[in-house]
């Protein structure tokens, strides 16, 4: 991997906000996770208890809840999936539905699917990967929008076996 490659696979993570990305070709292998300095920008940025020193009973209280409240919000999706088969992201990339805009979507909801059969694209490094269901089923939701970033091991769709 040369040397400009690295800089835009670092460019690309910097840009998604990723926290941990591990790539292996038969060629090399590339392990990038962020440090702790990027947790400790987390809390220079909740500068609102020093500017709301004139109340600070309710901004403290405010900020906590609303630090609770979003790692609800991600466990419940995960949650509801329990009855249903996930497809998940092999690798980290960008999601897209089709091959190409002008093609239909591989998969829609509603739509059965078989075991190997094309459910997505994920573009890696300027690479398009065919993403194949592992399992036999319907197409219950589509979980990531056309052309937006995933992560590894990310839910992409969730699966009603048959």
């Amino acid at each position: 991997m040369k040397a400009k490659e690295i800089q835009d696979l670092l460019d690309f993570i910097a840009k998604t906000g990723l926290e941990e990305v591990n790539i292996e070709t038969e060629q090399f292998k590339v392990a990038v996770k962020r440090s702790a300095q990027t947790l400790s920008v987390a809390p220079p940025q909740v500068v609102v208890p020093q500017i709301a020193q004139q109340t600070p009973t309710p901004v403290q209280q405010t900020a906590p809840k609303v630090a609770t409240e979003a790692p609800k919000t991600v466990v419940e999706p995960i949650s509801a999936a329990a009855s249903t088969i996930t497809i998940k992201s092999p690798m980290i990339g960008t999601f897209y539905t089709s091959s190409n805009p002008a093609s239909p979507a591989f998969v829609n909801v509603g739509d059965e699917v078989k075991k190997g059969q094309v459910v997505c694209v994920i573009e890696a490094m300027k690479l398009f990967n065919e993403i194949e269901s592992e399992v036999s089923g319907r197409i219950i939701k589509v979980l990531v929008q056309n052309a937006t970033p995933v992560e590894y091991d990310q839910p992409l769709f969730l699966v009603e076996p048959m």
